[in-house]
């Protein structure tokens, strides 16, 4: 057999794929019951989590990170706002930029799903552990 196509690797990929798996379904069960959609809770994810620690973002960068047209996110990002999760600030230094930030309740509702999710985000990185020999 190719030693590229073990089966304990393959095994390996498996059972992290089932993992991953059983981690996003838990996601959008703990979303739902902390008042969000899946996409919801992901795009409040991604304001929060921006990768310059500022937690804000823009509709572009949003664009990018979630892999999704710019017209999806803008009409995401409407919906977040119109439900009071989001805030839209001009940037001060460039009038055609918009940053988002989450407002008091996105931010509460932020924080009761990602504290829902410690068992999960444990055992999803127990999963990649057992993984990385492999990868």
């Amino acid at each position: 057999m190719d030693p590229a196509y073990d089966l304990e690797d393959v095994l390996a990929v498996a059972d992290f794929r089932a993992a991953l798996r059983t981690f996003l379904r838990q996601s959008e069960r703990i979303a739902r019951q902390s008042g969000l959609t899946p996409q919801r809770y992901l795009l409040l994810l991604m304001i929060k989590g921006a990768p310059d620690g500022s937690a804000q973002s823009t509709v572009t960068e949003l664009a990018r990170r979630l892999q999704l047209a710019q017209s999806t996110v803008t009409e995401l990002v409407s919906r977040a706002e119109e439900s009071g999760l989001v805030e839209r600030r001009q940037s001060g230094k460039d009038g055609r930029v918009a940053y988002l930030r989450l407002t008091a309740e996105g931010e509460r509702r932020l924080h009761l799903s990602f504290t829902g999710l410690e068992t999960e985000r444990r055992q999803l990185r127990d999963a990649v552990d057992h993984l990385r020999p492999i990868i």
